[in-house]
């Protein structure tokens, strides 16, 4: 039990900004073990995000109120799957072979396609949560951040890493999962998902699985086409379509299926 916290502080220190106890192991086995918990930390950065939204529009207006959450999510991660966005946006917008779109990539500069992208994403992002009544809002963030962080570790399960070098960022989890390891993450995952749907009695939302699966295809189809297999990079552009994807079908029908 002591191990599995390891893992998941190892999680936390790895995917948040968040402080963990210096003696917290951050070796690639322990990396790869933490995978794991990519979705629990979902539950964390929810959690945030959903309670800087709530006290904020206790005294602000909603937008502004979105926003923040916003910012203090981006802020907990350290934009690191925002990062991720843009960099494969820039990559396979300005590639056209496996070598030009991982050099673009692994480049910490922001290409065009990567700010468009990313802009794009933070707006849709803000409109779509605007539409909601606040009490939806607070739902779609609890079932966004962990289900688009799981829909990222479907990659992991069933793709091929590609750079085999020490300059990647995503190195340390790019190994794989067991079996089992994916099932306790998938757990957790559809867990807030599952509970809504128990809660409103209200299976049509289990719909919300139709356009993050067509989104994953694409991605999929997408990264064996040009390079073969994933970065971490990819991982990070997968989590966050896949989190707007969410807001937007809770924006489109989901709140007259609830309130």
């Amino acid at each position: 039990m002591k191990k599995e916290f390891h893992y998941f502080l190892t999680a936390l220190m790895y995917y948040t900004r968040i402080p963990v106890p210096l003696n917290i192991g951050h070796g690639t086995e322990m990396l790869n073990k933490a995978t794991r918990y990519f979705p629990l930390i979902g539950y964390i950065i929810a959690t945030i995000v959903g309670a800087t939204f709530y006290l904020a529009q206790l005294v602000l207006p909603q937008t502004v109120s979105i926003i923040l959450g916003i910012a203090a999510g981006i802020f907990a991660t350290g934009a690191f799957h925002e990062d991720g966005f843009a960099d494969t946006c820039d990559g396979f917008g300005g590639g056209w072979t496996k070598s030009k779109i991982l050099d673009i990539m692994k480049d910490s500069r922001v290409g065009t396609f990567g700010m468009v992208g990313l802009s794009l994403v933070l707006l849709l992002k803000l409109f779509s949560l605007t539409s909601m009544p606040w009490q939806l809002v607070i739902m779609a963030v609890f079932v966004a951040h962990p289900l688009s962080r799981w829909l990222a570790l479907t990659v992991v399960y069933s793709m091929q890493y590609v750079r085999e070098n020490e300059d990647s960022k995503a190195k340390p989890i790019a190994k794989g999962m067991t079996h089992l390891e994916f099932t306790f993450a998938s757990f957790f995952a559809f867990l807030p998902l599952a509970a809504m749907i128990y809660y409103f009695n209200c299976p049509a939302l289990l719909l919300v699985m139709v356009p993050l699966f067509l989104a994953r295809w694409y991605f999929v189809r997408l990264m064996r086409k040009w390079i073969g297999g994933y970065t971490g990079d990819c991982l990070g552009a997968l989590q966050q379509a896949a989190e707007t994807i969410i807001y937007l079908f809770f924006c489109y029908k989901g709140w007259q299926f609830i309130l």
